[in-house]
C-alpha cells in the first residue's frame, strides 16, 4: 500500500510540473509513513510542505494541488488533506486486505528482498578471550550479532559470521598458570597461587581434565592432555582448547554458528604482526619515544598518539588488531560489522586510523561498528552477579538454564544496542503478557490453536473461499492489523540497513498487540462461511509473518503453549 500511494504521489507530481504548478527539474524524496491516528487515515505525507516554497505556494494550496492532481486508484478509498498541508490516505479495505493474499502465497519469503544483490558481509561478534565460559555480555553480543547476520541475509546478502580468539598474551598467560597451580593442588590465597589467577570453579574442571589426560576436540584442533603439572606449555594448549570447546557448546546452546574462528596467534605465526608494523614504518607515520615505537594516529583524526611496541619489546593490542583487520580487507571483505561490548569504544578510532595509515586503499571509516552496553541481571529486584560456574560473573548457559533459548534471546536483543540492559529473570520466566517473548509467541499459538478449532468443528479453512472473500475484513481492528501486516518488508528493509534487530522485536510486539486486540473484538468462529474463511486467512497470514520476524530473532515459534 505504502508503494502504491508512493507511485501515485510520483503521478500527481508528474502532472504538476506538465502545469507549471512545479519546477520542471524538481525531484523530492517523497516520505509516505503509516499514521498514529487511524481517524486521520492509514498513511500519511508531509510531501507538500516540503515542496511549498520551491513551489512558491502555501502548504495547504500546494496540498490541494497535489489531491486535485492524484491519477485515479481503486487502492485509495479517500484522501484528506490536515493541519497546515498534511495529505492523509484512507485504504480501500479490498486493497488493504489484497497483504493476505501475498503473504500467504510467498509464505516464509514475505519480507525478504534481493537490495544486498549477494553483496559479501563479513560480521564478527562475541570473539571472547578463550579464558572461561561466555558472560551474560557475550550472550547480548552473540544475540544482536546472529540476529543482524540474519537480517543481512534476509536482505540478499552472502553473510560471514567470524569469531576472533584472542589466544595470544598475557590473559592467555594467566590461565595457563591458573589450571596449573590448581593441578599442583594450590588453591586461592595459598602461597604460589597466581597474582592475576582466575578463581572460577572451571579451573578445577580443566585442572583435572588435564590430569586426567583428556583430549579435547576444538574447532580445528585435537589436544591430549600431557598430564603432567611443571609442563606449563602444554597446560596452556589444553586449557585453550578445553575453553574454546566450553564457548562453542554454549553458543550451540544458545542458537549460534560460526563460518570462520580466527586465532590471534596465527597473526604472529604467520609473520601479519610484523608485516603490519613494517609497512606502517615504511609509510612514515610511526615514530620511537623512550624506547617504544609509536604510531601517529593524530594524524588520522585520534585524540592522541599510540603505541604500537612498548619498550620491553611487546606488541600492544592495537597492533594487532590493525593487522587483523587489515587480512579481513585483503580476504575481499567490503563491508566489515564488528559487534563488541561497549568497552571496545576506545578501539574504533585507533583501529580506523591504523588502517589508515597502512595506505592500502581502505576507506576511511571502515569497518562499521556496533557496540552494546553492559547487562544487568536481575531476580526479585536484586542484581545477580555470581555463577557457580564462573565464581565472579552471570553466564550465557546459567540464563539459558534458568530462562530458556528463546527468552534469553529475545530479551538480549530487544533493546537497542546502545542502550543498558536490565535482564529480569523473574519476568522472562512468566508466562504473562509482561513477558514480550511469551506475548508474541502466544499469539502464533493462539492462531494454531484457532485452526485446531476449525477442524475439530468440521469447518476447515477453505483457501479459495477465503481469498474470494477478503474485502470483509473491514472491521477498525482488522484494518489495524492488515495494515500492520503490509509494513513488515519495510521493518525488515530498515532493521537490516541499520544493524538494529531491535526493530524486529518491537514489530513483533505491536503485531501481537494487534492481533490479541483483533481477536478479542471480532468473533472468528462464525456461522457465516465467508466470513469466518476470511478471518481464518487473516490468522494464517499473521502466523506466517509472526513466525517470519521470529526466525530473524533466532527464536521458535511454539503451535502450543
Amino acid at each position: 500500500m505504502k508503494e502504491t500511494i508512493i507511485a501515485l504521489l510520483e503521478g500527481a507530481l508528474d502532472n504538476l510540473r506538465q502545469q507549471g504548478v512545479l519546477p520542471a527539474d524538481i525531484a523530492p524524496a517523497i516520505k509516505v509513513d503509516p499514521t498514529r491516528d487511524k481517524a486521520h487515515g492509514d498513511y500519511a505525507t508531509n510531501l507538500a510542505l516540503m515542496l511549498a516554497k520551491p513551489a512558491g505556494r502555501k502548504p495547504r494550496e500546494l496540498a490541494e494541488a497535489l489531491v486535485a492532481a492524484l491519477p485515479a486508484s481503486d487502492a485509495v478509498q479517500k484522501v484528506e488533506i490536515a493541519g497546515p498541508g498534511f495529505v492523509n490516505f484512507f485504504a480501500a479495505t479490498d486493497a488493504a486486505a489484497q497483504v493476505v493474499r501475498l503473504v500467504l502465497e510467498v509464505g516464509d519469503a514475505y519480507g525478504r528482498n534481493l537490495t544486498g544483490q549477494g553483496r559479501r558481509v563479513q560480521v564478527e561478534f562475541v570473539s571472547a578471550n578463550p579464558t572461561g565460559p561466555l558472560h551474560v555480555g557475550h550472550g547480548r553480543g552473540a544475540a544482536i550479532g546472529d540476529c543482524i547476520c540474519r537480517l543481512l541475509e534476509a536482505t540478499g546478502h552472502e553473510v560471514t559470521r567470524e569469531f576472533y580468539y584472542n589466544d595470544a598474551g598475557a590473559q592467555i598467560s594467566n590461565l595457563a598458570r591458573s589450571v596449573q597451580a590448581r593441578a599442583q593442588g594450590i588453591d586461592p590465597g595459598d602461597t604460589g597461587w597466581p597474582e592475576d589467577g582466575y578463581r572460577g570453579g572451571y579451573i578445577i574442571d580443566v585442572a583435572n581434565a588435564y590430569l586426567a589426560g583428556e583430549t579435547v576436540h576444538a574447532d580445528d584442533r585435537h589436544v591430549t592432555a600431557a598430564s603432567d603439572p611443571d609442563d606449563l606449555d602444554a597446560i596452556r594448549d589444553f586449557a585453550v582448547a578445553y575453553l574454546r570447546r566450553e564457548q562453542d557448546l554454549d553458543l550451540k546452546a544458545f542458537g549460534v554458528t560460526f563460518d570462520v574462528y580466527f586465532l590471534e596467534s596465527s597473526l604472529y605465526e604467520q609473520g601479519k604482526v610484523e608485516a603490519t608494523a613494517a609497512r606502517l614504518i615504511e609509510k612514515g607515520h610511526t615514530f620511537e619515544q623512550d624506547g617504544a615505537l609509536w604510531l601517529r594516529t593524530t594524524d588520522f583524526g585520534d585524540d592522541k598518539d599510540r603505541v604500537m611496541r612498548k619498550s620491553d619489546g611487546q606488541y600492544t593490542y592495537f597492533l594487532p588488531d590493525v593487522a587483523y583487520h587489515l587480512d579481513k580487507w585483503q580476504r575481499g571483505f567490503e563491508t566489515v560489522i564488528n559487534e563488541q561490548g561497549a568497552d571496545h569504544h576506545s578501539t574504533v578510532t585507533r583501529v580506523r586510523a591504523g588502517l589508515q595509515a597502512l595506505e592500502a586503499g581502505i576507506p576511511p571509516g571502515w569497518p562499521d561498528y556496533v557496540l552494546h552496553q553492559m547487562v544487568m541481571v536481575t531476580r526479585s529486584g536484586v542484581e545477580v552477579k555470581l555463577s557457580k560456574r564462573a565464581g565472579s560473573y552471570v553466564t550465557v548457559r546459567d540464563l539459558i538454564d534458568e530462562v530458556g533459548r528463546d527468552a534469553t534471546r529475545f530479551f538480549l536483543a530487544a533493546r537497542r544496542a546502545d542502550s543498558q540492559l536490565t535482564f529480569d529473570i523473574d519476568l522472562a520466566r512468566s508466562q504473562s503478557n509482561d513477558n514480550p517473548v511469551y506475548y508474541v509467541q502466544y499469539a502464533h499459538a493462539r492462531v494454531c490453536s484457532m485452526l485446531r478449532k476449525a477442524d475439530a468443528e468440521d469447518r476447515s479453512f477453505d483457501h479459495g473461499l477465503a481469498m474470494e472473500k477478503l474485502a470483509l475484513l473491514d472491521s477498525d481492528q482488522e484494518k489495524a492489523l492488515l495494515n500492520r501486516l503490509a509494513r513488515y518488508p519495510e521493518v525488515v528493509q530498515h532493521a537490516a540497513a541499520a544493524h538494529e534487530p531491535q526493530q524486529i522485536a518491537q514489530y513483533l510486539l505491536d503485531l501481537a498487540a494487534d492481533f490479541h486486540t483483533c481477536y478479542n473484538a471480532v468473533k472468528v468462529m462464525v456461522d457465516d462461511d465467508a466470513l469466518r474463511n476470511a478471518r481464518l486467512a487473516l490468522g494464517l497470514a499473521t502466523r506466517q509473518v509472526l513466525r517470519n520476524g521470529l526466525e530473524l530473532m533466532g527464536v521458535g515459534a511454539p503451535e502450543e503453549m
